[in-house]
């Protein structure tokens, strides 16, 4: 196919070179009706964009096939058989999937690592989760993705299963052996839906983790605006072989989706297939030598360690590590991720990417360039300078994978629609949670609604927020009472 074309890009600019009247929304009328102080700041080029996809960039009866032909443009850049676009982020791309594997009261294997998103389609959709635990770090006290031979297992236990899910790569940069996973749902006969939200870079350069098609993976979703250059919420799934029905992913999309779709998501997302597909390969030569780069210097600041594949990766661990996510521990400065980014923003304008009770991280991207590393490295340095102002940490104990586990004994649409009511944090131990306890970032559910709580999680959470842990989903940020269900 001829990349060097962006149907919607082109679209749009021909919408503008024909100077077309619209007497249909945005109400805003490409910005004349914008308030000019709200213009001054969004900048007028996002209002003169902000046009119908349909009675805008194409007809009434979408005759141009502008959307189609840039899906299959990106179905090619990456080798997959069908692509769709999101304007609503990943979140719907992967309930989407999940949506068109597994049906109400039918199960799905999932990865108990998965994001929030994923449960919040479980509650939606009344499907059965058999969790698949993910990999135990204890020394670091750090999960990565579920084994092959996890999810083998659960197949044998649970051959009812419509399919599997799984998290790859997860927000610490750590892949799953996603052709193992593959072949084993295959040797069933299921198909796997990839979660790499984090992974829309990865069809581009040969020295980044496997690219879930490329590893057989069924349905692949990423967030393009994470890792690409997309704008927020522009994300695609991807699809490849028959164990899902296209029509059926389309049509759960079509249900999920909105009927207002933004023009500028799609024009960004066309704009980042072609960069991709003509620069991707240098551009990502360039970003991984800066971030070898920033990575040693880091590793030579006192107090400070950076987790590479060496750590991350081999038995029992994760099975590749993206180098474009830094994750930095700090505990040898004895001071909290909490605290450390916080003080990061607050003295050098830095915002990090995700940070623990031991750790913060950076993502890297395509994007970066001598002068955004110089910034991040003179932050690190002088926050191992002023270490000793953030002391002590505060304590905090986080349970092993046996504490952190909670038995699920509702399904999670259940609980969450059931009758509920607001209980002391105290008080929580042995009731079913009915909401989302979810420390954000990396929004991986410490407890989900149909899990039956325990006084270890609860003194984790509690004492997490005490640490600096953010909570955002709850009725209590604070977690000092907890919404259960109410049982007979």
């Amino acid at each position: 196919m001829d990349h060097s074309k962006a149907p919607v890009l082109e679209a749009l600019e021909a919408y503008h070179a024909e100077q077309q009247t619209p007497f249909t929304p945005p109400g805003h009328k490409q910005g004349r009706g914008a308030d000019p102080r709200v213009r001054a700041v969004l900048g007028d080029a996002v209002f003169r964009s902000d046009v119908l996809a349909i009675s805008g960039l194409d007809d009434r009866t979408s005759s141009h096939g502008v959307l189609a032909e840039a899906q299959a443009l990106m179905a090619d850049a990456v080798d997959a058989e069908h692509t769709f676009f999101s304007t609503c982020g990943s979140s719907l791309s992967v309930k989407a999937a999940m949506l068109s594997v597994a049906g109400p009261h039918e199960t799905l294997l999932v990865g108990r690592d998965a994001h929030k998103s994923v449960i919040s389609g479980l509650i939606l959709s009344g499907v059965r989760p058999i969790w698949v635990d993910p990999q135990w770090d204890g020394d670091r006290h750090l999960t990565h993705p579920p084994s092959s031979e996890s999810f083998h297992a659960a197949f044998r236990d649970h051959p009812e299963a419509k399919g599997a899910l799984v998290t790859s790569p997860t927000p610490y940069g750590t892949c799953s052996d996603l052709a193992a996973i593959s072949a084993v749902c295959h040797g069933y006969g299921k198909p796997l839906i990839a979660d790499e939200a984090w992974g829309a870079h990865l069809p581009f350069h040969p020295d980044l983790p496997t690219w879930g098609m490329d590893a057989g993976a069924d349905v692949c979703v990423t967030s393009v605006h994470k890792m690409g250059s997309g704008l927020e919420q522009g994300s695609v799934f991807h699809l490849r072989g028959d164990l899902v029905d296209r029509h059926v992913l389309s049509s759960r999309e079509d249900l999920l989706g909105t009927t207002s779709p933004s023009t500028l998501i799609y024009a960004a997302l066309d704009g980042w297939r072609r960069q991709m597909v003509e620069h991707g390969r240098d551009l990502y030569d360039r970003a991984l030598s800066l971030v070898a780069g920033v990575r040693s210097r880091i590793e030579a600041i006192d107090g400070m360690r950076v987790h590479g594949r060496a750590d991350f990766c081999g038995p029992g661990r994760a099975a590749d590590m993206d180098p474009l996510q830094v994750i930095v521990d700090i505990t040898g400065l004895h001071i909290s991720g909490y605290s450390a980014a916080d003080w990061i923003r607050e003295h050098h304008r830095v915002n990090l990417h995700l940070s623990d009770h031991r750790r913060i991280s950076a993502q890297f991207s395509h994007a970066d360039d001598e002068e955004s590393a110089e910034r991040l490295l003179t932050a690190f340095e002088d926050l191992a300078r002023h270490a000793e102002e953030l002391r002590p940490a505060p304590e905090m104990h986080v349970p092993g994978p046996a504490e952190l586990r909670l038995e699920q004994v509702v399904l999670p649409r259940d609980a969450f629609f059931g009758p509920t009511e607001q209980v002391p944090w105290r008080k929580a131990a042995g009731r079913v949670s009915a909401e989302m306890l979810t420390p954000y970032p990396p929004g991986i559910p410490a407890a989900l609604p149909g899990e039956r709580l325990t006084k270890e999680v609860l003194e984790y959470l509690r004492g997490g927020v005490d640490a600096g842990m953010v909570i955002p989903d709850t009725v209590d940020s604070e977690v000092r009472s907890v919404r259960v269900a109410v049982e007979e």
